[in-house]
């Protein structure tokens, strides 16, 4: 809104005050807190008592909304007026608990509309502007008065504009020296660069060295800092030293962005992790450029599960492991499931799941963090007098390793054994073929007298011969019309490959390892 004032002097300038629009005291009727008699979820109107209107109410007014018992308190704003005890909410609440109580009204804190109830025009509202004098005592060519840096507006069209694939950058900031230009935006400096939009937008920013390395939907690149290069005929670039901050913009080789996952993003050194989930893969950039390291023995995983992802990919890096562990939530029909694994540069693959699902990873001085439900936890650290491992959030799990025998891939076999190398207290859950399934195998026990050797024997369990854990497959599939032996049999069982997963249960065990794991079989008839 504009308007033109008729002045004495000519250094005489005028300001608008609009403090009687910000500060809105609300009248209420007998002075209490208005009360609530009903609220519609749907379009967000609350009706109150009608004893209790409120006659001084305005839109972009901020409401706090009390819910409840015990207490929960929700800040909103009055997005339409629709009678002394009736109003819209600006914004969703919470599912509420029950009906709210209490409704106290504050400042006007949204400016989309102009609050009701206030003239628009100079004439009726002489109180809302203020006249001061330029100099003083306002006479002619008098001492001027310092009233400071002034903000101010010259555009045609002063509208609010997004640019989700452009950078701006302020003046400069030096604590020792005392300058802070971080304020200061100068139209008359080249302080904005803008990488290709069709690209998508800007998720993540990273400084490296002397380089800024953007990330965006659908590309990586980097731009120099304090730095141009020119190139020569042959290609050749040879880097000079110019006054820009965001100079040339090089993109990395591979279509590969980050998407809108910007949490996936974990450093190690030179190395970067992020995903893609638009292209299904998980990405490491280093010095050789971006490797897609899904495609080590994963692709057809993160194929589907990339693609199925729900919001916020949670990755980080393990100091500890020396991991980048990445956390992938699950949209399906009975909730969200997540599944959170690990990476190692050593062995080149996927080595582990993990039955955590973090809200946060990171490290600190080589020890490994996560937050859940705003508390941070520590890993890889035994609680006090406990020998209890894979605790996660105060919840005991148990580790299970699975393995596939495939000796002899084009011959049918009969697995008749298996057989394990390390500490007691292993199980076998299961040993699945293309055909049949054995019955579980119970944990090794130790015999100490000839009756207890000879009983082993002749129970479905782990026995120790010769530093190692051995038992024999009993066929656990259900027996079929034309079959000869009905039921359960220990000939073993039968198929191209076997399949068996291995399980220990953590509580108070303390360190089991199990080092190898082995089959005995024989050419099926």
């Amino acid at each position: 809104m504009a308007a033109l004032i008729e002045l004495k002097y000519f250094n005489t300038f005028w300001l608008k005050k609009i403090k009687k629009i910000t500060d809105v005291e609300p009248t209420l009727i007998s002075g209490v807190t208005p009360q609530v008699d009903s609220y519609d979820a749907g379009t967000r109107m609350i009706t109150l008592n009608n004893a209790q209107s409120v006659t001084d109410m305005n839109v972009g007014q901020e409401t706090t909304i009390i819910w409840g018992n015990p207490a929960v308190i929700y800040r909103s704003y009055i997005a339409q007026r629709l009678s002394d005890t009736r109003f819209v909410l600006g914004t969703d609440p919470p599912s509420a608990p029950s009906l709210p109580q209490n409704v106290v009204l504050g400042k006007i804190i949204n400016f989309d509309n102009i609050p009701q109830g206030y003239p628009v025009s100079i004439t009726d509202a002489d109180d809302d502007w203020l006249i001061e004098e330029s100099r003083i005592r306002g006479g002619y060519n008098n001492v001027s008065v310092d009233f400071g840096v002034k903000a101010y507006l010259v555009e045609d069209e002063p509208n609010q504009l997004h640019r989700s694939s452009s950078l701006i950058h302020s003046g400069i900031f030096n604590s020792r020296t005392g300058i802070n230009q971080t304020n200061q935006f100068s139209v008359a400096e080249d302080i904005t660069r803008t990488i290709d939009p069709a690209n998508g937008s800007i998720q993540r920013l990273y400084a490296e060295d002397t380089n800024l390395i953007i990330f965006q939907e659908n590309k990586v690149s980097k731009s120099l800092i304090d730095k141009d290069a020119i190139y020569s005929a042959e290609g050749n670039a040879s880097v000079t030293s110019r006054n820009l901050v965001i100079g040339q913009n090089v993109a990395y080789a591979g279509e590969y962005g980050i998407s809108t996952d910007p949490e996936s993003f974990a450093v190690n050194g030179y190395r970067k992790y992020f995903t893609d989930r638009d292209q299904n893969v998980v990405c490491r950039l280093s010095m050789d450029g971006i490797t897609v390291i899904s495609a080590y023995g994963m692709t057809d995983y993160f194929r589907d599960k990339l693609s199925n992802a729900a919001p916020n990919i949670i990755g980080g890096w393990d100091a500890h492991n020396k991991q980048y562990v990445v956390s992938l939530p699950q949209e399906n029909p009975e909730g969200t499931e997540i599944q959170t694994l690990a990476f190692d540069e050593t062995a080149k693959g996927w080595t582990s799941f993990f039955d955590y699902v973090p809200n946060q990873i990171f490290s600190l001085n080589n020890n490994y963090f996560t937050a859940k439900n705003g508390k941070i936890y520590q890993h890889y650290e035994l609680a006090p007098n406990s020998n209890s491992r894979s605790v996660f959030y105060g919840l005991q799990t148990n580790s299970n390793v699975t393995v596939v025998f495939n000796g002899a891939p084009s011959m049918v076999k009969n697995f008749q054994t298996i057989n394990y190398e390390g500490d007691s207290g292993w199980r076998m859950d299961s040993f699945k073929t293309n055909t049949d399934t054995t019955l579980p195998i119970t944990s090794a026990v130790f015999v100490t007298t000839l009756e207890q050797m000879q009983n082993s024997l002749l129970i479905n369990r782990f026995k120790l011969k010769e530093d190692k854990y051995y038992a024999d497959l009993v066929n656990g599939t259900p027996s079929q019309n034309g079959e000869v032996v009905w039921g359960s049999s220990s000939s073993g069982v039968k198929g191209f490959f076997g399949e068996v997963t291995m399980s220990i249960n953590n509580s108070n065990v303390g360190k089991k390892e199990l080092f190898a794991v082995s089959t005995g079989f024989v050419k099926s008839s």
